[in-house]
């Protein structure tokens, strides 16, 4: 069998873009002579639609966008994911406005269409409806029942839709139970470090434990704050990775099978956070229509790492940098941020704050102190870039990290602003690790340097927060372990760093709420995925 793997970025709502995207992708599978062709899930409206599956008309487009497909599938079977509406069965609440405007009265699936000749020949129903973590979809779906299997090119086979696979006892094995040779699964799996290899093994144990070949078709680009990697790949049926197509790229890519297994390359979870938080990046400002990004580069790490991102999504000539210096900078500073801005190749442009600072402290009807002096800075750099990106027509991309957004290190309306925040799940010492791929083009006195907010004279990131080697395990414990107090104690941590953690740690969830959207690149992010109540009074 001659599969055509269609690795898709598909632009969410844009239903003609993606339905052309997918027509292109048929195209070159024909002239390939693939016998099949796979495209992602939800490939049509894109992942995941969320409310717009609600409006007037977006199903209907979506289900007139698939009989356009099936007109050209020709000989071939086209498999490809969508939803499908349909009246819903179950009593529903007519009577409160917010239930109609959610889609009150109709059932929508999350559907993979089997299309050949020109027409439908089936129609898979996802099974198995995540809600953990970023995803959401009995909001939105209703599950389906029941699973059956097809013959394409001579083979029994069956298809099943993204988490289908990953359930136990499941659609997988009940396929197989049913004849089924070759397993096909259309997902939309979104990306964080060490995800692929996950994919893998779980592919290999159902190749393993039901005698079938598995073939994964996995979305990729980059959506508001999550990246859809891509990564597809085969198995045959002990489990051998037969195929593997390129990850963070989009593009046909054709497999075999049978085929012999593939030496597969080792991942580098640097560079694949790179690869992510460029096309993160990349897909945020194109999909949203702008070309450019700006952002005020400090001299220090976290924005010299975002500046070379941003350069690396859009090309030097589409990113603006800012210095700020105020009263308290440092020459060096200076020297360093006009050295990355060197190195980078951007436009690079300084603005002194000082005097506007002045300006504002005679403003406040009592002399500012302390914080209340410190933070009129970062608002005043963050004003100015707000009013750059309205001149220059460009996105703002915030540079906070996660260790100080955890802390509530750093200002509301000042460092914080910005369209996305592409480090915002990265801890400092993850961004030092992201730094050094890029080699010479971050200066090695950047990572030397002591961080500092330069708020201050002498300022230093550890006279307000501890040591980033202690509190970043401290961290990752608490939040992708989800580790009570007495957790965090008995995995070692001392009692002074462990309430100095969770005091600001809960302390700031009003100011998480109101960040720029960050890349999710670990399995709990803050973001989409993290839902915790600004008010409440939990501290354990």
């Amino acid at each position: 069998m001659r599969i055509g793997i269609g690795q898709l970025n598909a632009h969410v709502g844009a239903i003609a873009d993606n339905v052309a995207a997918i027509l292109g992708m048929i195209d070159e599978a024909q002239t390939a002579g693939c016998d099949v062709v796979l495209l992602p899930e939800l490939a049509v409206p894109g992942y995941i639609p969320l409310d717009l599956l609600w409006r007037p008309g977006f199903v209907s487009a979506c289900e007139n966008g698939v009989r356009t497909i099936a007109e050209r599938s020709g000989a071939m079977t086209v498999i490809v994911g969508s939803v499908a509406e349909s009246p819903a069965e179950a009593p529903v609440n007519r009577s409160d406005p917010s239930s109609t405007c959610d889609g009150a009265g109709t059932e929508i699936r999350n559907v993979a269409h089997i299309l050949a000749g020109g027409r439908e020949i089936g129609r898979v129903e996802k099974i198995h409806l995540p809600t953990y973590d970023i995803y959401n979809e009995k909001r939105y779906f209703s599950p389906g029942e029941g699973v059956e299997t097809f013959l394409l090119a001579g083979t029994r086979v069956g298809v099943n839709v993204c988490e289908d696979l990953w359930i136990d006892d499941g659609p997988t094995d009940l396929q197989a139970s049913l004849g089924a040779k070759v397993i096909f699964n259309v997902s939309a799996s979104p990306f964080y470090v060490g995800k692929q290899e996950i994919r893998r093994r779980l592919a290999r144990r159902r190749a393993r434990d039901n005698d079938v070949a598995v073939v994964y078709c996995n979305l990729v680009g980059g959506q508001d704050d999550v990246v859809f990697d891509g990564g597809s790949f085969a198995t045959n049926e002990t489990g051998d990775v037969v195929f593997a197509a390129p990850r963070f790229r989009e593009g046909l890519y054709i497999c075999n099978l049978p085929a012999t297994p593939v030496r597969l390359a080792p991942i580098d979870p640097a560079q694949e956070t790179r690869q992510a938080l460029v096309l993160g990046i990349r897909d945020y400002v194109r999909k949203n229509g702008f070309t450019k990004c700006l952002l005020g580069l400090s001299g220090g790490v976290d924005s010299a790492v975002v500046a070379a991102l941003a350069v690396e999504a859009v090309g030097a000539g589409n990113v603006v940098t800012v210095y700020m210096p105020s009263e308290f900078s440092a020459e060096k500073s200076r020297e360093d941020a006009d050295a990355v801005a060197r190195a980078l190749g951007v436009r690079h442009i300084e603005i002194p704050i000082a005097g506007l600072h002045q300006q504002f402290r005679k403003l406040m009807p009592q002399a500012p102190v302390g914080l209340v002096d410190e933070n009129l800075q970062p608002r005043i750099r963050g004003l100015l870039l707000m009013a750059l990106s309205n001149q220059e027509g460009g996105l703002v991309l915030c540079p906070g990290n996660k260790s100080e957004i955890a802390m509530g290190y750093n200002t509301l309306y000042g460092d914080t602003v910005g369209a996305l925040a592409p480090i915002a799940d990265l801890y400092k010492a993850d961004v030092y690790r992201l730094a050094a791929t890029y080699g010479d083009l971050i200066p090695r006195r950047v990572l030397e340097r002591a961080p500092t907010a330069e708020l201050r004279p002498n300022q230093k990131d550890e006279d307000d927060l501890p040591p980033y080697a202690e509190l970043d395990p401290a961290l990752r414990a608490l939040i992708e372990g989800n580790a009570s107090r007495d957790g965090l104690l008995a995995a070692g941590f001392p009692a002074s760093l462990v309430d100095e953690v969770l005091r600001r740690y809960f302390l700031h969830e009003h100011k998480r709420r109101q960040l720029p959207l960050g890349i999710k690149v670990t399995p709990k992010a803050f973001g989409g995925g993290r839902r915790v109540p600004v008010t409440n009074g939990y501290r354990k």
